[in-house]
């Protein structure tokens, strides 16, 4: 290929690209669970660089992957499924059990501590634009203590598609 045609597929590839950087995923954990559990939760936090949108979750590990809250209603916990969750700009959202969190049903084996669980997170921007982001994280039992960046669990920065 020439060098002419190789800058100007270079030029329309950057023409394309979102103006938009991925959201920032830290903190990321799965439950782990037992024999015969159909659902566990993933928790983690998001930083985004401008408003935008966690719209939907998948992973190869279960049927069913929603965003969940629980909340206090009229004295008693209520979990609910969410349609999707705001990001505003440069403000860090924490999933964490008993509040915001992804829900991973009709789970097709159980998730043992140590393994770990890919999942494709779908954002929309302000503009409508779409984009997936993948990342992996640990199954443990609990909170993982410490920074968990760049410890090879995949979470933090995941591939971003369009």
């Amino acid at each position: 290929m020439n060098t002419l045609l190789r800058s100007l597929l270079l030029v329309a590839a950057i023409g394309t690209a979102p103006a938009w950087a991925q959201v920032k995923v830290d903190k990321a954990w799965a439950r782990a669970t037992v024999q015969g559990q159909k659902a566990t939760g993933a928790f983690m936090t998001f930083t985004a660089p401008q408003a935008t949108r966690l719209v939907a979750v998948s992973t190869p590990v279960a049927g069913v992957a929603e965003i969940h809250e629980m909340k206090m209603d009229g004295g008693v916990m209520k979990m609910r499924a969410l349609p999707a969750l705001e990001l505003p700009a440069n403000q860090t959202v924490e999933l964490k059990p008993g509040g915001q969190h992804l829900m991973l049903m009709d789970l097709k084996a159980p998730l043992a501590k140590d393994g770990s669980v890919a999942l494709t997170l779908t954002f929309r921007d302000a503009k409508g634009v779409e984009s997936q982001q993948q990342v992996t994280l640990p199954v443990t039992t609990g909170m993982p203590q410490g920074p968990m960046q760049g410890h090879g669990h995949g979470q933090g920065h995941g591939e971003h598609k369009h």
